[in-house]
């Protein structure tokens, strides 16, 4: 059996992991960042050129079964996984971890995209710490404000006049994230709803400290393809898979 991951996020190194050793396991990464942390398994890095490209790759690489484990704002790839899916006859998940959820003491403003988020920021505050990736910051370009720009590798221009990058990737500690909000006298936080842990102490350190969050929502997953929440749930799903339909 030969499984193809389209991966790139912790979700998808455990799952790569977690796959039977029988199970040929090829993981996809897009390139786009400098060192990625390498999962189990066979690593190919680069697009597919497209949904027409992805379904050929399927094909010519005899692959029974797709699991997009992309992060939840990669809506391009998704749908054209989704696409060369339908078009090979492969079976596709989702694996998705579970987006977050305001809790008591937050004060969220939820947008759909990263120019509403800019919108947003009128009268929040000016210092701004925002964690949204180095894609996109051409939506902040025009700000006033001061920015904290967090993202693993260097972000190109165009981006705030005002801005100060840090490079880091995840886990965070709550602690690290408290004296980040110190130290830089952030009064606003701007995020997208990437879920999971490993970024989620950001929300409890702005909660703690009284700050406003702009927080970007999910795309949605294309319609039709199921979705599993945890890594051995799309394990379980890779091995009951229904075998490609060549017809």
């Amino acid at each position: 059996m030969h499984v193809l991951i389209l991966g790139g996020t912790t979700e998808a190194r455990v799952l790569a992991g977690l796959l039977d050793p029988s199970v040929r396991v090829t993981s996809s990464l897009a390139g786009r960042v400098a060192a990625p942390r390498l999962p189990a398994g066979e690593v190919r890095i680069g697009g597919f050129g497209g949904p027409a490209g992805l379904a050929a790759w399927l094909r010519e690489h005899a692959v029974d079964a797709v699991i997009d484990a992309t992060h939840p704002f990669a809506e391009r790839i998704s749908f054209n996984a989704a696409e060369a899916a339908a078009t090979a006859h492969v079976p596709l998940l989702a694996l998705r971890r579970p987006g977050w959820v305001p809790v008591d003491g937050d004060d969220w403003r939820s947008v759909t995209s990263l120019a509403e988020a800019a919108r947003a920021l009128d009268g929040l505050g000016e210092r701004v710490f925002l964690t949204t990736g180095r894609m996109g910051l051409a939506a902040f370009a025009d700000r006033p404000e001061w920015f904290l720009v967090r993202s693993v590798d260097a972000p190109d221009a165009p981006m705030p006049a005002r801005a100060e990058v840090l490079l880091d990737r995840g886990p965070f500690t709550l602690d690290g994230e408290r004296a980040l909000i110190r130290k830089h006298r952030v009064d606003v936080l701007v995020t997208k709803d990437s879920g999971g842990a490993a970024t989620a102490p950001k929300l409890r350190a702005a909660r703690e400290a009284g700050l406003p969050v702009v927080v970007v929502r999910r795309p949605p997953v294309p319609e039709g393809v199921p979705v599993a929440t945890t890594p051995e749930e799309a394990a379980a799903w890779a091995l009951r898979a229904p075998a490609p339909d060549t017809a």
